[in-house]
């Protein structure tokens, strides 16, 4: 197998992309001893100090200015873009990852200097901001048109964010492939679904795309119908202030229970004493968070976007919501509580991870993205 030397460029990196991050290096790094890497935010703090890699930092400085936003986000395209200069001879493809797909002048500089690029969507960064009613939201779709047209390589994870994400354009360049594995000794069952207590999950960033205020405001009409239950809301975000306010206002600190972001090594056992995941997105890729909770017996409802519904079939491996309006989550809730097929959709799911989510499986799938890449 060639040792492919390989470049990896990100925005600033939050603590949930810290998991998708270490995963695609796990992966490279079995076949490749050259990872350059540039990035930042909670990733600098990991990635610093890891041998596997040769690390650079960005930095992003927030504003709501939107003249002083744009100036910002220019800043670390510069230093990218210059990165790439540097490790030009040292690197045989770059993978734009994690917002990569908005870095217009690194992508500008990489076919310049005629190097192979793969654009690799964990999301849309258009999708999401135009979900937070972000007013620059269509420049980074412009963005993101051009770095599309000028990548050898477009990666997704499912036939289905082709659509989504309206890549439909660019289908000749598409590969399907995912930088996805459940470490099944670590996210496993631990306590069976049956001695479980009636908690409710939430895990993720709190932001306004992935629906937690509709969840949130959907609490007090279950409780009604369901006394007994419990919610658990782990994350953080730009939300977080309001959803506090909203615990207090409605006299729900003895309902909902948030202890923050957790660790990945202690997700397993939340996830353990979860009745249920709710995944109420308006906008995804493919949720780790998902494919973990499923790998520990935990039953997963979800919103049918982005990848979800590649691998949440309704019923069969999990539940969907029509809707992530704060009634239709009230009322799917309360019918997967009531729901007695739960264990079969809890073994099916549990055989679609074991099946499809290996790490050497990945390994495969990158090799051959890799080496069809460089052969462009």
């Amino acid at each position: 197998m060639p040792d492919y030397r390989i470049g990896i460029l990100t925005l600033p990196v939050s603590k949930a992309g810290i998991v998708p991050l270490s995963h695609l290096v796990t992966i490279i790094s079995a076949f490749s001893k050259n990872i350059f890497l540039i990035t930042g935010g909670e990733a600098w703090d990991v990635f610093r100090t890891d041998n596997r890699v040769f690390p650079s930092r960005i930095s992003h400085t927030a504003s709501t200015s939107i003249i002083k936003r744009i100036f910002y986000f220019i800043l670390p395209q510069l230093k990218s873009s210059a990165w790439i200069f540097r490790t030009r001879k040292n690197v045989d493809v770059f993978i734009f990852f994690l917002g990569g797909e908005t870095l217009l002048l690194p992508m500008i500089t990489a076919y310049i200097l005629r190097k192979k690029v793969i654009i690799l969507f964990a999301s849309s960064a258009t999708k999401i901001h135009a979900s937070n009613h972000d007013p620059l939201a269509f420049v980074l779709a412009f963005l993101e048109r051009m770095t599309c047209t000028l990548a050898d390589t477009l990666v997704v994870y499912a036939h289905s964010l082709i659509a989504d994400y309206s890549l439909e354009r660019w289908t000749g360049k598409i590969v399907i492939a995912r930088e996805h594995y459940i470490d099944v000794q670590r996210f496993r069952i631990i306590k069976e679904f049956s001695s479980r207590d009636c908690i409710i999950g939430y895990v993720g960033r709190f932001s306004e795309e992935k629906g937690i205020l509709q969840l949130l405001t959907a609490v007090p009409m279950i409780i009604r119908r369901e006394p007994e239950a419990k919610f658990l809301f782990i994350g953080e975000g730009p939300l977080q202030d309001t959803i506090k306010h909203y615990i207090q206002k409605n006299n729900l600190d003895n309902t909902i229970t948030s202890p923050g972001w957790v660790s990945h090594d202690q997700l397993a056992g939340y996830l353990n004493r979860m009745k249920l995941l709710v995944i109420p997105s308006d906008t995804e890729g493919l949720p780790n968070v998902m494919l973990e909770a499923m790998a520990c017996g935990t039953p997963v409802l979800a919103t049918p976007v982005g990848g979800i519904p590649d691998f949440i079939k309704d019923s069969r491996t999990g539940y969907i919501l029509k809707n992530n309006s704060a009634r239709c989550i009230t009322s799917s809730i309360i019918e997967v509580l009531e729901d007695d097929k739960t264990a079969d959709i809890i073994e099916h799911a549990h055989q679609l991870i074991h099946r499809e989510f290996r790490f050497e499986k990945r390994i495969e799938e990158f090799r051959i993205l890799f080496e069809e890449t460089v052969q462009k």
